[in-house]
């Protein structure tokens, strides 16, 4: 039947649940562009016969149909994408680029860029950072525990500290929010 592939993909983003990313679907995007491609040509019959006329508006709106969730299913992942910018920083993790096609890799790099760009151009010199603090913090300072070797991490005051598996810490909550986010630390919540 019509449209049915592009009504799938639909219902693929519709079952994921928000935050999650699908795998791409390139083969069921190949197989709705065919069936738009077959519409097309069916549409061009020369010397159109007044009773061909409603299948022709019939294969049309199949057309529009499908590129409307096409259209959809683009627009959605690619507003999947930017709050996993927003979620786990210019870094994603290898599962999740793993679900995203070539095109959607290099658009996640040029809005890394762009915000990038807009962050340096905030709040003098170093710039500043608005992916930090998503949430109004409570308290400047959280204890975290280390999930994974990390290796050394600076702070403000230029004191090093080695984040080692396990291991416990009081720091700057602006700090230690994007390898929270990353997985590299929890937050521990007395």
């Amino acid at each position: 039947m019509f449209c049915e592939k592009a009504v799938e993909l639909i219902r693929e983003l519709h079952r994921m649940s928000d935050g999650q990313l699908p795998a791409f679907n390139e083969d069921s995007i190949r197989q709705v562009l065919e069936e738009m491609k077959a519409l097309y040509e069916q549409n061009q019959i020369p010397g159109v016969l007044l009773e061909l006329i409603p299948t022709i508006k019939f294969r049309h709106c199949c057309l529009l149909r499908n590129q409307r969730c096409i259209t959809a299913y683009l627009y959605d992942r690619l507003l999947r994408i930017r709050a996993l910018r927003w979620e786990y920083g210019s870094v994603l993790p290898t599962t999740i680029r793993f679900h995203m096609c070539a095109e959607e890799l290099e658009w996640f790099n040029q809005y890394k860029k762009s915000l990038a760009t807009y962050m340096r151009s905030l709040g003098g010199e170093e710039g500043l950072d608005i992916t930090q603090d998503m949430k109004p913090p409570k308290s400047l300072y959280i204890e975290v525990r280390c999930l994974k070797d990390h290796g050394e991490f600076e702070i403000d005051d230029g004191t090093v500290i080695l984040l080692k598996k396990n291991s416990q810490h009081f720091l700057p909550r602006w700090k230690c929010e994007q390898l929270i986010r990353q997985g590299v630390l929890e937050h521990v919540i007395s």
